[in-house]
């Protein structure tokens, strides 16, 4: 059996910077049962002492990204006194870089979130995507910053989400032997699209899980290596004609693709440089 740990994570924001790095960091042992906890918008309160009673009564370990200094000395304090296993985040790295740029931090919470101008593009960018899914607007490819091309199942629709929560305005467009390419696709710089691709056995995988889905036979046309084949071929000879970079999204997660993608075509991290 799996051995069981329980972790709390605990926030003076809305704490996903915190899941993560507890994801990532318990996600390199496997055989670990882990439950995850999120506390948000953690004060130094009633409520903090009930979390952290909670956590001894689980022999939890906690994690925070707390960055008011006295409500981490009551985490820190109370975990070293009950010995609970526990991380400081963010403190660690604000006390190095202050020291490096002989500065006090604000100490101030939820920087990350405020309502910059940056949060407004994001959501601008968001309404964008949703708008110029799928090839719904083809007028839309024009004003992207992003043009993704992509066969059925080759994660476009995803993807286009995710890079648009990055500040990206994405235009994407399901291609095929069937399908029509609007004229206007051939007016965009090659530079600002990417052609997407998979291996034959993960789209055949992911297609007969598709009908299955559906209550369909799961040996189907769509599913069948002939067609997907000649999609495949198909869609190469545009990414060749186009000009445009290629990605192959097999064995690799969104988060991966992207990364990719704002790499070569000189995206920096949620601004476009």
């Amino acid at each position: 059996m799996k051995e069981k740990l329980n972790v709390f994570v605990l926030s003076d924001g809305v704490g996903e910077t915190a899941l993560r790095v507890a994801k990532a960091a318990f996600a390199q042992f496997p055989d670990m049962d882990t439950t995850y906890t999120k506390y948000p918008f953690v004060k130094n309160n009633p409520q903090l002492e009930n979390i952290l009673e909670m956590a001894k009564n689980a022999q939890a370990v906690i994690l925070h990204t707390i960055v008011s200094t006295e409500t981490c000395n009551v985490i820190n304090e109370f975990c070293q006194t009950n010995h609970l296993v526990y991380y400081d985040i963010l403190n660690p790295i604000i006390g190095t870089f202050s020291q490096m740029v002989h500065q006090k931090p604000l100490r101030k919470k939820g920087l990350l979130h405020e309502l910059d101008q940056d949060y407004f593009d994001m959501i601008s960018a968001m309404e964008f995507t949703v708008t110029n899914d799928d090839g719904q607007n083809p007028k839309g490819f024009l004003e992207a910053d992003l043009v993704l091309l992509g066969i059925s199942r080759t994660s476009k629709t995803p993807l286009s989400l995710y890079l648009a929560n990055k500040n990206i305005k994405v235009a994407n467009l399901p291609i095929g032997p069937s399908l029509a390419i609007p004229d206007e696709l051939w007016d965009v710089d090659p530079k600002k699209i990417v052609g997407l691709t998979n291996d034959m056995n993960v789209l055949q995988k992911i297609r007969r899980q598709r009908m299955i889905a559906y209550g369909l036979d799961a040996n189907t046309t769509y599913s069948g290596e002939e067609e997907i084949q000649k999609e495949l071929d198909y869609s190469n000879k545009i990414y060749e004609k186009l000009g445009c970079p290629v990605i192959n999204v097999a064995e690799r997660s969104i988060e991966e693709t992207a990364a990719i993608i704002m790499e070569q075509l000189n995206f920096n991290g949620y601004k476009k440089s």
